[in-house]
């Protein structure tokens, strides 16, 4: 590769990582965190839970198998940059419509490629994500250190409302119709919705309306919905309070399932505490128990904060009744689920409708389904 082709990494204690480019040329800043999935890459770049964040694959060879429209799991690409080790230009698979240099060139993302992405991976799971910026113009150590120490984090800042739709929609999607009957009305708050959910929702035989964060509870409730879902998105849970006063209208009088961000959401309405981990929970391999069954799960997940556990043992005193923790992750056990005793509503901290990442936890749809029909009848 000639010298126009030139990229570099820096984040912000200093350490640099020169590779090439990939995809868009310019210059970005975001958190740096690493994804373990060792594929699903197109389901990554389109998740927007990657708002202010650039994602680290760690699987070392990434574009194989392209980028095809059917698999996009929102309307655009919202993360900051994308960081490989081997990208792979000569994608191979049927169902490929474009190169990924060629769809992060379409999406003006800047990337960079070529780094030993093992390195930087220990190094963000030893000190903890931190903010890096990619440039393909200018390639001063210094100077681009100076940049990315004088950058937000994602702490304190609200990413939902540059992520949520503009309006109200009907999810329609043909390939995914059952052929069951619309047994339920559901409405899905879009805080970065993965449209997998909305996927799930529909094959399980639910009509589903998305809305936006910002709309109010009444609003909702106006719509008589048979269930709310509070969807996944990006960034801090404590800067988005008008969804937790969003869900203080409607808590208790529908039933209420929260996924990944609105399950922190769900937890700071219910008076529960979330704080920042380390390096965050990115990838298809994390291990989580039921703690009523003692099963364990092999989850897909994508967040960097979680909620934090009551004082005293696994229940919570609420306004709302006693809260349960049912679900840990095994490997730093945080609080990965909740649930009610005295309200129909529960929440997970991982991903059930997966894209990329395992089906253990599809479940939760049914169950879903089951509050529903339990309140309905």
């Amino acid at each position: 590769m000639d010298k126009k082709n030139r990229a570099i990494l820096v984040l912000a204690d200093g350490t640099s990582f020169p590779g090439y480019s990939l995809g868009a040329p310019g210059e970005t800043i975001g958190e740096v965190v690493f994804n373990t999935s060792m594929m699903g890459y197109q389901e990554i770049l389109t998740d927007p839970s990657y708002k202010g964040q650039m994602v680290v694959m760690t699987y070392p060879l990434i574009g194989n198998y392209g980028i095809n429209e059917k698999d996009y799991e929102s309307r655009n690409l919202f993360l900051e940059g994308f960081i490989v080790k081997e990208y792979s230009p000569f994608p191979s698979n049927w169902r490929s419509q474009v190169s990924l240099d060629a769809f992060l060139k379409g999406k003006k993302i800047v990337g960079i490629q070529g780094i030993d992405t093992r390195e930087l991976t220990r190094r963000l799971r030893d000190f903890g994500t931190q903010q890096g910026i990619i440039s393909t113009e200018d390639l001063d150590v210094l100077r681009l250190m100076k940049k990315v120490q004088s950058s937000a984090g994602l702490d304190g800042i609200d990413l939902v409302k540059t992520v949520t739709c503009n309006e109200v929609f009907e999810w329609k999607d043909s390939e995914t119709h059952s052929g069951k009957p619309k047994r339920f009305n559901v409405v899905v708050y879009d805080c970065g919705v993965k449209y997998n959910i909305l996927r799930k929702l529909s094959s399980t035989g639910c009509s589903v309306t998305v809305v936006p964060a910002t709309t109010r509870s009444q609003a909702v409730l106006d719509m008589k919905p048979d269930g709310i879902v509070l969807s996944n998105g990006p960034g801090d849970p404590a800067a988005v309070p008008y969804m937790t006063e969003n869900i203080k209208g409607f808590l208790g009088k529908k039933p209420v399932f929260g996924i990944c961000l609105g399950h922190q959401l769900l937890a700071l309405t219910l008076g529960l505490k979330t704080y920042k981990l380390k390096f965050g929970h990115h990838g298809g391999n994390q291990p989580v128990m039921d703690l009523s069954t003692r099963k364990v799960e092999i989850t897909a997940q994508n967040h960097s904060f979680a909620v934090t556990p009551p004082q005293q043992g696994a229940v919570h005193k609420s306004p709302y009744g006693n809260v349960e923790i049912t679900h840990i992750n095994l490997n730093d056990k945080s609080v990965e689920g909740l649930k009610c005793h005295s309200i129909p509503a529960f929440s997970v901290q991982y991903h059930p409708e997966a894209s990329p990442g395992p089906h253990d936890a599809g479940y939760l749809f049914e169950r879903f389904i089951e509050m529903m029909k339990c309140q309905s009848s």
